[in-house]
């Protein structure tokens, strides 16, 4: 099938990737001029694990190709995928204006019949928005020309996104048309030979399932933020507490670590256009703003406990203290940095005084556009620890959970570990000589019961 992507980010690149991976023939489109020439010669502009080597396979057997030249694209696709970015207004609405920008285009370049898909994390109501202004470019040309809308929201976990859009819990479909359900279903057809999890339904059902799906998991990771929080209040440990609850069948264990706050490009996103959706349906989301609220102070939990544990008086309590950093991602496997934790807190400890010697596998570059030199960065992640007052770690790497404890002891000024992602066991801490200081674990009880 031929198929068009416009928008060559995150979820416009790996769904053009995989798509051409299937033996479609797979035209990517961006107006960024240099991302497209560098995709051309095989930089890749995010780090996802086994894109690079998918995009120059594909691309050396002619399957997928980049281009600037969106009308073009077009006429030679029968399906076209908006997957341009929606990011948050100042009110926390979906900014559209890129989404109605190439649906515009869409209906000055096309030919022939085309289902127009949108791929971005859209509001409920936008495919109704998106029909309208096709139909308006249409009008102005005096032409009718058959076409059709589809909702088709990714649900694509950063750091695993190959194994999701290839092997995927489930693709969800909104369209009223029969005849465009049976092509989506053949151009998904090959992501679904061990079993049908393809879900078809009305549009605006398919819009709000990416959303409520979203809401959801920040609901979860922020309930189990919380449960942290009061464990460390009543001396009980919050890991074993997850065990406890997650054993449940109807709960189970995913998305119920504790830790320093959910950050990245969806879910502070998607909580935040849902609250603003129900806001103009005048309904009053009390749950989600109250998740809002959560994870943002969750993201001082770290902070604050260096501040009570290092901190002095004074308007710079942390004045002379240096920490080293392990993790800038807001999750493992990623280079993105939007919403991660890591900014609120490496941000409260220079407000506070503090210097900041740093380590990501991957996001240091992309640290840098957000701290530049007000911070330092090393390759090495135990170089940084030589003089620091204290080590602190904020995104879970596999690099970071079975490191060189002597050596880590050995470099630090006091063997103090401040843990917002719980990687180690405190009784082993405590036996290894570091005092240990995790998230919702080995509290002491502050409050008696009646």
């Amino acid at each position: 099938m031929k198929v068009c992507v416009v928008g060559s980010g995150y979820v416009g690149l790996v769904a053009g990737t995989c798509f051409a991976e299937s033996g479609n023939d797979v035209i990517c489109v961006d107006v960024d001029k240099d991302k497209i020439d560098g995709l051309k010669r095989g930089i890749i502009p995010i780090y996802e694990p086994g894109l690079k080597e998918m995009v120059l396979r594909n691309c050396e057997e002619g399957r997928l190709n980049f281009t600037t030249d969106l009308d073009l694209a077009v006429k030679e696709s029968l399906v076209c995928f908006i997957a341009v970015g929606t990011p948050p207004g100042a009110d926390g609405s979906a900014d559209l204006q890129y989404v109605l920008s190439v649906a515009r285009s869409i209906g000055r370049a096309m030919e022939s019949f085309k289902i127009i898909v949108d791929k971005s994390t859209v509001p409920v109501g936008t495919a109704d928005k998106v029909r309208a202004a096709v139909n308006e470019e249409l009008n102005k040309r005096g032409v009718h020309i058959e076409f059709d809308v589809v909702s088709n929201p990714e649900f694509l976990k950063e750091g695993a996104a190959i194994d999701d859009f290839m092997k995927p819990d489930r693709v969800v479909i909104g369209t009223d048309n029969v005849r465009t359900a049976e092509i989506m279903k053949e151009l998904y057809s090959a992501f679904m030979r061990k079993s049908n999890r393809l879900l078809v339904m009305d549009i605006r059902s398919a819009e709000m399932t990416k959303y409520a799906a979203n809401a959801m998991l920040a609901t979860r990771i922020t309930f189990m933020n919380q449960i942290a929080n009061l464990c460390e209040r009543m001396g009980a440990d919050v890991m074993a507490v997850r065990e406890g609850i997650g054993s449940d069948s109807r709960i189970g264990y995913d998305f119920l670590f504790p830790g320093v706050g959910y950050g990245g490009s969806c879910f502070p996103k998607d909580v935040k256009a849902l609250v603003k959706t129900a806001d103009e349906c005048s309904y009053d989301f009390v749950l989600l703003k109250a998740v809002e609220l959560a994870n943002e102070r969750q993201k001082a939990v770290l902070s604050d406990k260096i501040l009570r544990r290092l901190g002095t008086s004074g308007e710079k309590p942390l004045a002379g203290k240096r920490f080293a950093i392990w993790g800038l991602s807001f999750k493992p496997r990623t280079d993105d940095m939007r919403d991660a934790p890591s900014l609120t807190i490496i941000n409260r400890l220079l407000e506070m005084g503090a210097s900041v010697h740093a380590h990501d596998p991957e996001a240091m570059n992309e640290a840098k556009k957000h701290f530049g030199d007000r911070i330092s960065y090393s390759v090495n992640k135990y170089d940084l620890m030589r003089g620091a007052d204290a080590l602190v770690i904020i995104t879970e790497w596999n690099e970071y959970r079975n490191p060189d404890f002597d050596r880590i002891k050995e470099l630090l000024i006091n063997p103090i570990i401040f843990d917002g992602r719980n990687l180690y066991h405190p009784g082993r801490m405590k036996d290894a000589g570091f005092e240990y200081l995790p998230i919702g674990r080995n509290g002491e009880a502050v409050c008696e019961m009646a």
